[in-house]
């Protein structure tokens, strides 16, 4: 069990803001179950035909709660789905996601969970480092990284900040010129109705991108 002391979480919240730059965590080969082949997910531990199956028939996977879940369902082990997420997981949004969504995080115990909300609002994963990693350590920020992202905010995103959601199919040319064409976004409605038509052949495509984005204000 890790142990935080006063002055550390102090120092954490303490910290200014960085810059904004949304972006996913610094990846490590996390496989996102989302966009993955079938041949993929075949070979990570303890995966049968059946949970796959029953993974593919559920999209899309929108929290890893869900995925917990339904691996439990088809009789995985809490160690076997563990060790499965060291291996593939449905990002959690730092700033929203939930304690149930955190402590699937392999590794994360109780004391980080409020380590990593007390920093809310995340502007950066470079302020993540600094101030996750003084509570905890370098290395435990870098491996927690891997298995979060901080939203896009649609009306300032660079290119770059959509380049680091390449890996899941969200920081895509595509989406990158549709999400900024649009411009300036007033609702998640408008989001919607916009990107909605790119997507109509596979209307649940529309629901895992909106969980990627915010508009700030709004």
């Amino acid at each position: 069990m890790k142990s935080f002391g006063i002055v550390a979480l102090c120092a954490l919240v303490a910290l200014p803001m960085a810059s904004a730059s949304a972006q996913l965590g610094r990846q490590q080969g996390l496989v996102e179950p989302n966009v993955a082949a079938d041949s993929t997910l075949a070979k990570l531990p303890g995966l049968n035909a059946a949970a796959i199956e029953a993974l593919k028939a559920a999209k899309p996977l929108l929290s890893i709660v869900t995925v917990d879940s339904i691996l439990a369902s088809k009789g995985l082990t809490k160690a076997q789905r563990t060790t499965l997420y060291g291996k593939m997981f449905v990002h959690v949004d730092v700033n929203r996601g939930s304690d149930a969504e955190l402590s699937l995080i392999p590794g994360v115990d109780a004391p980080e969970i409020p380590a990593i909300k007390a920093g809310r609002p995340w502007k950066s994963f470079d302020q993540f480092q600094t101030s996750f990693g003084k509570a905890t350590s370098a290395a435990e920020a870098t491996r927690v990284e891997q298995y979060l992202f901080i939203p896009i905010e649609l009306n300032t995103f660079t290119p770059a900040i959509m380049d680091t959601f390449a890996s899941i199919g969200v920081g895509t040319s595509r989406w990158k010129r549709e999400f900024a064409e649009y411009r300036p976004w007033t609702s998640m409605a408008q989001f919607d109705r916009e990107i909605g038509k790119y997507v109509r052949g596979n209307p649940s495509e529309l629901k895992r991108l909106q969980r990627y984005v915010i508009i700030e204000g709004k």
